[in-house]
């Protein structure tokens, strides 16, 4: 019986990894007809990406409509630099350094100050916090109470903890130290917790 269930487990093991490697050969042929110029390889992509890139796109701005069109503008970017994406990391996250650039490219001019981000500031670290756990039970309160904070708090916020970036890659996109990230990032997640207990 135990031989029966490691050879099942092995070979669900193998269909979902030739599952996956079909996806990826699928994939990069969608990225090469795209270099051909291909439409309907364009709207494949599209149709993949779309939903993920819109939801980082609105994380950062804040805005639905800006997000739709920061999102749009992102994909014909993409779409005309085909030739530059290498492969060297996934179509996915190359797609996404585009929007997040496009999004914080739209909040400078808007006159999004990241200024204020290079102040140092004390904070201690609140041990007893379980942000993790908040996420688990309150997915639609955290993401209602993201919309509340101040525009440098949320981007930092979102580029952290949502988008991927270390404290050292925000610093670079902002223009600020790794500390005065990591620093904005914990009054971030006081000021939502603030928020969250305010609504409570």
């Amino acid at each position: 019986m135990q031989f029966f269930a490691a050879f099942l487990f092995l070979f669900r093991h193998l269909i979902q990894k030739h599952v996956e490697e079909v996806k990826i050969i699928q994939h990069n042929e969608l990225l090469q007809q795209i270099k051909l110029g291909d439409k309907k390889a364009q709207f494949e992509i599209y149709k993949l990406y779309y939903k993920a890139m819109y939801n980082t796109a609105l994380r950062i701005v804040n805005s639905k409509i800006e997000a739709e069109d920061l999102m749009q503008e992102a994909f014909i970017s993409a779409f005309l630099n085909i030739d530059t994406y290498k492969g060297e990391v996934s179509f996915g996250a190359w797609l996404k350094k585009i929007v997040v650039n496009k999004s914080l490219d739209f909040l400078k001019k808007k006159r999004v100050k990241f200024d204020e981000l290079k102040e140092k500031y004390d904070f201690v670290e609140q041990e007893s916090f379980s942000f993790e756990e908040s996420i688990n039970e309150q997915v639609e309160k955290i993401k209602q109470a993201m919309t509340k904070l101040p525009d440098g708090f949320r981007v930092v916020f979102s580029l952290y903890l949502l988008e991927g970036y270390d404290h050292s890659e925000i610093a670079e996109i902002l223009g600020i130290t790794a500390s005065a990230s990591r620093s904005q990032f914990t009054r971030a997640k006081q000021k939502l917790v603030s928020i969250l207990n305010e609504n409570k």
